[in-house]
Order: structure tokens, then C-alpha cells, then sequence
């Protein structure tokens, strides 16, 4: 296995590219704008940088990883010689379905398609193709380039030999995979969401200010980020999607999103990449400040 078509430039995506490069593997990164990918590259330069300085690789490596990667707009060119397919396109399932019927018929017979999804059924996207046998989830963890986890997540038709191939193929990104089946929020958001939903409800209830309840969970629990900032880190419109899958998938009310969290979302505050969630970021600074809205 050579060649990785990632799709998708955004964080996650140009995250992976940079793993795959900087582990040897020919990458086309895929985006539907040129601009989108032009940034992509920015970013993954920058973060070579930072490997670079710390001086976890070299500038010659540097270098070479980034000749690695070819950059597309047309999914038919970026994945016509792919051997595995990342999808780490934004999480709305109906986009991911088109995606994966377009993949079937744009990519190798041979290849394997992987999605990043971090709740939605892979049984569901494999079932999209004709070739389910050969889907898969592999979901990395944000920042791809420094997390270990992968979760490797077997639809309900995944073959053993595709998920030892994805399996082997992780660990020689020097990631940790573990293998998981196809149940809404798989194991990681399972567990993470509803406890950043709580977190969430124990602000809207009054219970605790954001600070304050972020630093219960530091010191109290050992967490080196508190559920509310992770939330914004995350994103709150990725976090109430991954919740309603959650809500939808097992029909039960405790996976119901917090209303907070429904009109933060609405209202355009969904974290630090608009500058402000539950917390307020100013560009150039560490400083974590609450938003003027819960302070």
C-alpha cells in the first residue's frame, strides 16, 4: 500500500495528509477549492515547522514529505490510483453518502475506502457502495500529527483482512489503534459527548460557572483540558451533530443535546474557530478567557 487519497483539506484532513507524507506514502489531498488546499498545505508546512524546531524530524524530511503530497479539486484525478481512501469531509451524513457512491466509482476495485467519521454508521456508508466488504472507519484523533489513537471501526460486512490491513497500516503511522464495531459514537464520542453535554447542562442549570466547572474537571479528574474548552475545540456544531446521531441512534432522551448548546450553535458560537464559544479567542494569544456572555 503506496498511494493515500485523503478527502477533505480541512483540520482532519490535512492533519492525515501530513501523517501519511511524513511516514512515506504518496498522498492526493482532495478539496473542492484550490484555495481550500493552497491553506491546507500552509498548515501543514507550518506544523512541520514546529516538528522541525523541536527537532523531531529533519528540514531535509520536511522537505521530502511535503513533495509527497499532490493536491486535487476533481475526486475522479485524486483517487484514481489510491490504494486507501481517508474520507475527512465535514460530518452530515448525507454528504458522506454521496461521497462514497462517487469513491465506488472513481476508485481501484482494489482499494479500500476508510471514512474519519466520528459517529456516523459505517454500515450505512459501506451500504452506499458496492464494495462494503471493504469499507472501514479509521478515526484519528485531533491534532492527527500528535494524538497515538485510531479507532478502527468494523461495519457490519468489513472483512477481516481490510481491518488487519487498517490495523497494521496504523501502527505504521506509529499510531495506536484499537479495533471497534459499528455502534453510534463508536467508543471515543460515546463516552466523551455525553460527558461534555453534562458539562454543558451544569452551566445552563447554574450549577457552576465555565472555569469553574473546567477546573473540577483538571484537577479533580486529571483531564489536561476541561470538557468546555475541549467542546470548543471540537467545535460545538460538531459536537451537537455528534449528539443527535447519538439521540437518534439509540432513541434514548439522555443523549438529548443540551438547549444551550442548540442555540449556541444557531447563533454562529461554535468555538474557537468562530472566535468564540464558551470561551473567547483572540489570535496571537494563549490566555484562556470566558466568553463576556457567561463571565
Amino acid at each position: 500500500m503506496k498511494s493515500i487519497s485523503v478527502i477533505g483539506s480541512g483540520t482532519m484532513g490535512n492533519g492525515i495528509a501530513h501523517v501519511f507524507a511524513q511516514h512515506g506514502y504518496q498522498v492526493s489531498l482532495v478539496d473542492i477549492k484550490s484555495e481550500f488546499l493552497e491553506k491546507a498545505l500552509a498548515t501543514i508546512s507550518k506544523n512541520m515547522d514546529r516538528q522541525v524546531t523541536k527537532g523531531m524530524i529533519s528540514q531535509e524530511e520536511k522537505d521530502a514529505s511535503l513533495a509527497r503530497i499532490s493536491t486535487f479539486t476533481s475526486l475522479e484525478e485524486g483517487v484514481k490510483n489510491a490504494d486507501l481512501v481517508v474520507e475527512a469531509a465535514t460530518e452530515n451524513m448525507a454528504l458522506k453518502l454521496d461521497i462514497f457512491r462517487q469513491l465506488d466509482q472513481f476508485a481501484p476495485t482494489k482499494a479500500i475506502l476508510s471514512s474519519n467519521t466520528s459517529s456516523i454508521s459505517i454500515t450505512k456508508i459501506a451500504a452506499a457502495t458496492q464494495r462494503p466488504s471493504q469499507v472501514i472507519g479509521m478515526h484519528f484523533m485531533n491534532p492527527v500529527p500528535v494524538m497515538k489513537l485510531v479507532e478502527v471501526i468494523r461495519g457490519y460486512a468489513t472483512s477481516d483482512e481490510v481491518t488487519k490491513t487498517v490495523m497494521t497500516l496504523s501502527r505504521d503511522l506509529s499510531k495506536d489503534p484499537v479495533e471497534v464495531n459499528d455502534y453510534p459514537g463508536f467508543v471515543a464520542n460515546r463516552i466523551l459527548m455525553p460527558m461534555i453535554n453534562e458539562a454543558i447542562y451544569t452551566l445552563f442549570e447554574g450549577v457552576a460557572g465555565v472555569s469553574e466547572i473546567d477546573t473540577v474537571m483538571k484537577l479533580g479528574m486529571a483531564h489536561p483540558m476541561g470538557p468546555l474548552q475541549l467542546a470548543d475545540f471540537i467545535g460545538l456544531d460538531v459536537c451537537l451533530s455528534i449528539l443527535r446521531v447519538l439521540h437518534e441512534g439509540f432513541g434514548n432522551p439522555k443523549y438529548a443535546p443540551c438547549p444551550l448548546l442548540v442555540n449556541m450553535v444557531e447563533a454562529g458560537y461554535k468555538g474557537v474557530k468562530t472566535g468564540e464559544g464558551f470561551y473567547q479567542y483572540t489570535p496571537g494569544s494563549k490566555e484562556l478567557v470566558v466568553a463576556p456572555r457567561f463571565s
